[in-house]
Formats: C-alpha cells, sequence, structure tokens
C-alpha cells in the first residue's frame, strides 16, 4: 500500500536548541503573533500566520509547504519523501528508530560535524519528522540549505584560544555560500576589533591572512609574537577607516551596545576602505528589532541568527 499525502494547513518553525524563549519573544515583539499553536516537539505550527516570507532569526529552519503523510511500512516513508525531492534530513522527537530506519533508505545526507571550510550547498534541503509510527509531517521547501538549518563543524580543542572562532568559521562559510565572495587568503589584510582572547585573529591567521587585532587586552601569548599579527591595545571603534584602512575583511565581535555598531558599520562601508564585514551583534535585555532592521536594510548585507551564536545575531556585508 502507498502512502496517502495532504497538504498540512500552516508552516512549522524549528527553533534553535535552548532557544525557545528568545524564539517566542521575537513571535511576540517583532511580528505581534501570540505564539500560539501545536507543538511536534521543539517543531511550532502557528495559528497566526507570520507574514508572507518572513522567518524569524531564531528560527533555524521554517517548513514552508509542509504535507501529512500517512503510510504503512517504512518504504512507503521513503517513496513518498523520494517522490517529492532527493535530500531529506530528519527531526526525531519521537519514533527514533523508525526514523533512523526512514533515513537509511533515503540519499545520504551528511549530518555530522565536518571540517572547515563547508560548502553549504545552495539549494533547500527537506525536513521531516514522525508524529508517530505511521503519520509524518514533511516540506521539501525550507528555509535553510543545512540538515535541520545547522552547520556543525568539527572543533579544534587544542589550539583556538576561545570557542567564539567558531563563530567567524561558520559566518565566513555563510558568506562564500551568500555572497560568492573568496575566504580570507594569505593576501588578504584583516581587522579584528575587539580581538581578544584571540579567536578569530587565529581563524584568520590560519586562512593565511594578515591580521590587525585591536583590544584593550592582548591577545594569546600564541598570537602575539605571529610576523601576521599586528596587536594594538586600543579602543578598536575610534579608530577611523581612512587612518588605518583598507582592509579586505573588518570583523568584530565586541561586546557594545547594538547602537553603537551601527554607526561603526555604516561608517566603515561609507568609507570605501572595506567591501567585507562580519560583525556580532550582542544583544541585551529585550531586542530593539527596529534597530535589527536597520542593519538587514544596509544593501549587500544580511543578519541571521548562527548555529554557534548565543544570545547573539551576526551581520555579514560583501559588496563588489
Amino acid at each position: 500500500m502507498s502512502a496517502t499525502v495532504e497538504p498540512f494547513p500552516k508552516k512549522l518553525y524549528l527553533p534553535f536548541p535552548e532557544l525557545t524563549a528568545h524564539f517566542d519573544d521575537e513571535l511576540s515583539q517583532r511580528f505581534g503573533n501570540s505564539g500560539e499553536g501545536t507543538s511536534y516537539g521543539e517543531l511550532r505550527a502557528l495559528d497566526q500566520s507570520l507574514p508572507e516570507g518572513s522567518v524569524p532569526y531564531w528560527c533555524r529552519t521554517a517548513m514552508l509547504e509542509p504535507y501529512l503523510v500517512h503510510f504503512d511500512s517504512i518504504k512507503d516513508a521513503s517513496d513518498a519523501l523520494r517522490n517529492m525531492q532527493r535530500s531529506w534530513a530528519p527531526y526525531a522527537f519521537t519514533c527514533f528508530r523508525r526514523i533512523s530506519l526512514i533515513q537509511e533508505k533515503l540519499p545520504h545526507v551528511n549530518v555530522k560535524p565536518r571540517p572547515f571550510p563547508v560548502d553549504i550547498p545552495n539549494s533547500p534541503i527537506g525536513l521531516y519528522t514522525l508524529l508517530d509510527e505511521h503519520t509524518m509531517l514533511c516540506s521539501a521547501k525550507t528555509s535553510s540549505p543545512l540538515p535541520c538549518g545547522t552547520l556543525s563543524l568539527v572543533e579544534d580543542h587544542e589550539n583556538p584560544p576561545s570557542r567564539a572562532y567558531l563563530k567567524l568559521q561558520e559566518a565566513l562559510c555563510v558568506a562564500r555560500n551568500r555572497f560568492g565572495v573568496d575566504l580570507p587568503h594569505e593576501k588578504s589584510r584583516c581587522f579584528d576589533a575587539g580581538a581578544c582572547p584571540g579567536g578569530w585573529t587565529w581563524v584568520l591567521v590560519q586562512l593565511g591572512a594578515s591580521v590587525f587585532a585591536v583590544d584593550r587586552s592582548p591577545l594569546d601569548d600564541r598570537l602575539m609574537n605571529l610576523p601576521q599579527v599586528e596587536f594594538t591595545a586600543h579602543d578598536a571603534f575610534t579608530f577611523e577607516p581612512d587612518d588605518i584602512g583598507p582592509f579586505d575583511w573588518v570583523c568584530s565581535d565586541v561586546i557594545c551596545y547594538p547602537e553603537r555598531l551601527l554607526e561603526w558599520v555604516k561608517k566603515w562601508i561609507a568609507s570605501g576602505k572595506t567591501k567585507r564585514m562580519i560583525c556580532t551583534i550582542k544583544l541585551q535585555g529585550s531586542t530593539d528589532w527596529n534597530l535589527i532592521s536597520q542593519f538587514a536594510a544596509i544593501p549587500d548585507s544580511i543578519v541571521l541568527h548562527l548555529s554557534y551564536n548565543k544570545h547573539e545575531l551576526t551581520f555579514i556585508h560583501c559588496s563588489e
């Protein structure tokens, strides 16, 4: 017996792990949405629709055209998915063994940590989950090209001076995917603002770039003596682009108010002294969504929540 497939009437949203409260706050404050609906594990089907094309920042992936599938066998389930498209990743909150058996019958999708840099595919990957042993929710169209909307990198637990390096690695992968730019390399000159203890500087040096690193506190000793690294103890935001630029990449993981970061970002872009920026937007207390929209409105820019972000967003700007 083949599976029966019927449209599911609501889009579904999968928040980032342990950030459901931030997801709910965004629904309320940014969209005026009550957040009420039906939960399937962490998947949320909202009673009140979001504006067309809107996906919350705290959502790692959304099921944009979901279907409800009733099936008898593992083969029926996998065939139903194959008939929609090739690549699928599971979200499991129940029937874990049955999901594993379905996934084994589908084309391989790598959900394990991968070494940096990762080539992110351009097409969305389907998402499915089981509600019970014979009922499946699935959507071939999702908001992310990553399995469950998550990029997982192989971690180096010995050499980087902090785990913050993972944010820059992920952001660089996204920048290359979204804007088609090259990663920093041996001919690149980079500015790392708020560099201490040096996680982002470490990434840039590993790629061969030279780094002008600025912070009030020094970097990890292993970085301070490298010939590719020029360190200055200073408030990075007080430097004028005309005085220290140009740079191939300007990066900031500075802890500061988003208003100050926005002013700094606009100054650098207006100066013409860089065409590529990656900055962490540190959020404190209630999020000012109007301010975040100003970051997103900057031409050739995106704002997103990375898999390795916490209560923060990432701004990426790449222009020709």
